[in-house]
């Protein structure tokens, strides 16, 4: 057990779907596993175990921003034994071509700066995606209802964000969408030497101005966790 998580050894799958949101592990859970338990609500961090196609698989909350993700992740890996770590989140596209509900996959993750600056001093280290995890998120993706879209995105420090030219220069430079957790987690993951991925569906735009309500931001994510599944079994 850990001060965050509070599951008996042996409850945590080797592969852990992680939202940001811990109602929206919830739903996940009980709609995409068989069997889905709870095995952790410390601080009302909602981690489930349950089985998809005879695999085993924890879908647990990681919190916002890449603080929180960090706690989560490292204790996941370093006491549980994850190896494949998938975040599933929402985010805000940055391009004109990209559409609400569309699915985004991270290659990259470009940052400002992520909790592990202070390990990495003075370099810039690229975090980036599992290319296994990688290719066959974008395979699982094909055919399916939303468009789907390979490239960077950012990592974000801060929601309110008062930095217009910095939005502006992302998006000359090709930055798909921006979010607050992925960078993180391909740090840690990386630095473990674990496999992980960041499958993002476009829940409001910074162009447009569009959003999706706070109701089917939760609940209407169904092609980002099918296609997160499908690659991590692949």
């Amino acid at each position: 057990m850990t001060p965050h998580i509070r599951a008996e050894a042996g409850t945590i799958a080797e592969t852990v779907l992680m939202p940001g949101d811990p109602l929206r592990a919830k739903w996940a859970a009980e709609t995409f596993l068989e069997a889905p338990e709870l095995v952790n609500d410390v601080r009302g961090m909602l981690g489930f175990t349950g089985t998809w196609r005879g695999h085993r698989v924890t879908i647990h909350g990681s919190g916002m921003g890449m603080p929180s993700l960090s706690i989560y992740a490292n204790e996941l890996i370093s006491t549980y034994g994850a190896k494949t770590l998938i975040r599933i989140g929402s985010t805000g596209a940055m391009q004109p071509h990209i559409g609400l509900r569309d699915v985004i996959l991270a290659q990259t993750a470009s940052s400002i700066s992520t909790p592990s600056a202070g390990i990495f001093r003075q370099l810039n280290f690229a975090p980036c995606a599992d290319f296994g995890l990688l290719k066959a998120a974008f395979d699982a993706a094909q055919g399916r209802s939303a468009p789907v879209h390979v490239g960077g995105i950012y990592s974000s420090d801060v929601f309110y964000d008062e930095r217009p030219d910095l939005t502006e220069m992302m998006t000359r430079h090709g930055i798909l969408a921006v979010e607050m957790e992925a960078a993180e987690l391909y740090n840690i993951a990386a630095r473990h030497g674990c496999r992980a991925l960041a499958v993002l569906t476009v829940s409001d735009h910074l162009l447009t101005h569009e959003a999706l309500p706070a109701s089917e931001r939760q609940t209407s994510f169904g092609d980002m966790v099918e296609i997160a599944l499908e690659a991590a079994f692949a």
